[in-house]
């Protein structure tokens, strides 16, 4: 069989677009998650702007043909810079009943709807509690359907390879990504190559998948169904080298370069939880590159391991998710004690409790700021994006050795599954992370492990160190020589020194700088995974003619130096966020700004054309109440 991917031919009209949003969408058995991946490399490599969003469900099984076990993954791939997976879906592929009533609403009119008619028999309809047959109800008049029979026609493809009837219809997922490849002049030889490194050791199935594959494109190109294709140019993106990536493998590789630059092994302890598990999966494919992993029983002996890693001066770091984080937070009260540099990741989830595992939320800020006992402040970055965890993760550790604390990363559910074209950074540029450690003491000379320097950081002793033996503990420590103390004056002195060390790191971190004018009627506000949509937003509302900029934060406490000028130059501020408005009472409190709220917590990402209709009615409001 040839190995050359088929082209469309004349007697398709191609239509060229600036940009497509697509959402796969089946069952959580049904390779979905697989289809996206694939198709979001494959774009990434035609050298389009890529941004997605998986959708997936919080059972590992869910039951099958059900609403609730519905799994999707969206992809927006264009010809320009893009930020966000899209608003409204070009194309759907529903491979059920349930696939398409709960992702109908998301497909703009007109648009297309690619549905596996195979599965859509009584059975399916009654797992996805139909009464009726929606391919038959009269709002198909808003989209060009599609009825594909796929199941029936994965299952002719191959059917001389002596395959069941079950692992046949497991490779009408790539039945899918042909008729979607076709459909969308995507190159199949990178999923082939996939398939082979996938399944090669199982040559029936790999070579039922080349088949199913290549009988999707070969159906989209003979069908009269579809009666042309789309083609997405190359974007233009600044020169570099790319690659797509994940926002928890960026984290992985941020992590691993942080401990390259500090001349550090990396030690990672960690218990698995959703969404933060890919981060241990990617790190320990890298023993080779000094990293040690650790999956331990629970999520206080994840972070007490690493603490007791980053005492024998390890690159220590733990990780989870909200109800995680809660369970750590003793521990990191510890570290702040001790004064270690320790990276502490949490990956934000849908809440409280075990809540929406695999859903994104916003909504830890403030159990990280003080969700603590006693006066315990913490450094607090935020990453923007999947490429932007990389950066992030190195300029914390950079915060950490610099201060010798611990430092928290926030990331969430949305950035650490999602994806984007990455501009692999020149290693060679990256300045380096120098951390000295006393070599001992001349003799006579008493070490002071609570001694100071201009950061108000304690020296960094590796034990076994000749004359450098000193206390550890989550006893109050004496002031420089660091003997256990409960003199009140002390405590007071040592809190103030643990709360002016955070505060001082607000003169080391870069100023805050803005999108947009300088100043105006609005500024939006916002921070972590609400970047890509307020970005976006502001930039179509700035085309539109209003007059709005977009301020965001990574850094979360301390805030920059010159945060509270800034806000002072709009009229009104508006803070979106995944949740019910903890940076807005932060911001409240701290500048005494009446910043308005814009809040969203149902498990999904702001919109762009949620956000453009917010900014326009503040803005509107403002203008009307000025004059009158």
């Amino acid at each position: 069989m040839s190995t050359e991917t088929p082209q469309a031919k004349p007697n398709k009209q191609i239509q060229v677009v600036s940009g497509i949003t697509v959402r796969l969408a089946g069952d959580s058995g049904d390779g979905m998650q697989l289809l996206g991946t694939q198709l979001t490399n494959t774009s990434a490599l035609s050298g389009n702007d890529v941004a997605t969003f998986p959708d997936f469900p919080a059972e590992i099984r869910a039951p099958r043909g059900t609403r609730a076990g519905v799994s999707g993954f969206q992809v927006q791939f264009a010809s320009h810079e893009v930020h966000t997976p899209g608003d409204t879906l070009d194309t759907l592929v529903a491979m059920n009943p349930a696939a398409l009533v709960t992702n109908l609403s998301d497909l703009r009119t007109g648009g297309l709807l690619i549905v596996n008619e195979d599965s859509f028999e009584a059975k399916d309809l009654k797992l996805a509690n139909l009464n009726t047959n929606p391919l038959e109800e009269p709002w198909t008049e808003n989209y060009r359907v599609a009825k594909i029979p796929m199941t029936t026609l994965t299952r002719a493809a191959v059917a001389d390879l002596n395959l069941g009837v079950k692992e046949a219809d497991r490779c009408r997922n790539f039945f899918a990504m042909g008729l979607v490849y076709w459909l969308y002049g995507r190159d199949m030889e990178a999923t082939l190559r996939f398939i082979k490194g996938k399944f090669g050791k199982l040559p029936a199935i790999q070579e039922a998948n080349e088949r199913a594959l290549r009988a999707g494109w070969a159906f989209g190109e003979t069908t009269e169904l579809l009666g042309e294709s789309y083609q997405v140019e190359k974007a233009e993106l600044a020169s570099g080298k790319y690659r797509n990536i994940i926002g928890n493998q960026a984290l992985a590789w941020g992590l691993m370069t942080a401990a390259s630059l500090s001349n550090k092994e990396l030690f990672y302890g960690s218990y698995p939880i959703t969404p933060a598990s890919d981060i241990l999966h990617e790190l320990c494919k890298y023993k080779n590159f000094g990293v040690c992993t650790f999956q331990a029983e629970d999520e206080i002996a994840a972070v007490c391991s690493a603490i007791g890693a980053s005492y024998g001066g390890a690159m220590a770091v733990t990780t989870s998710s909200g109800p995680g984080i809660a369970l750590k937070a003793e521990a990191m009260g510890l570290a702040t004690m001790i004064e270690l540099p320790l990276l502490v990741i949490d990956v934000q989830r849908g809440g409280p409790s075990t809540g929406l595992p695999t859903k994104t939320e916003q909504a830890d800020l403030l159990q990280l700021l003080y969700g603590r006992n006693g006066e315990a402040p913490l450094p607090i970055l935020a990453a923007q994006s999947p490429g932007d965890c990389f950066d992030t993760a190195i300029e914390a550790w950079r915060i950490a050795t610099e201060f010798m604390l611990p430092v928290i990363i926030l990331s969430d559910g949305y950035i650490a599954n999602g994806s984007e074209p990455w501009r692999i950074p020149d290693v060679s540029r990256m300045r380096p992370i120098v951390i000295k450690h006393p070599e001992g003491i001349k003799p006579g000379e008493q070490f002071l492990p609570y001694a100071r320097n201009k950061n108000l950081s304690r020296p960094w002793a590796i034990p076994g160190t000749p004359g450098l033996m000193h206390r550890v503990g989550g006893l109050e420590k004496q002031h420089e020589t660091g003997n256990v103390s409960y003199d009140p004056e002390n405590h007071e002195k040592m809190v103030h020194i643990r709360a002016q060390k955070v505060a001082s790191i607000a003169n080391v971190i870069p100023p805050q700088t803005v999108m947009g004018p300088s100043s105006g009627d609005l500024l939006v506000l916002s921070w972590g995974g609400t970047y890509g949509a307020c970005h976006t937003a502001v930039s179509q509302a700035i085309e539109l003619g209003v007059s709005v900029a977009h301020c965001h934060l990574r850094h979360m406490n301390p805030f920059p130096s010159n945060l509270g000028e800034i806000l002072k130059n709009y009229d009104a501020v508006l803070v979106p966020e995944l949740n019910m408005g903890q940076l807005r009472m932060l911001i409240r409190a701290n500048f005494l700004v009446d910043a308005i709220g814009y809040n969203k917590v149902q498990g999904k990402p702001f919109s762009v054309g949620e956000l453009v209709a917010k900014i326009q009615e503040v803005v509107s409001a403002g203008l009307l109440q000025a004059s009158t």
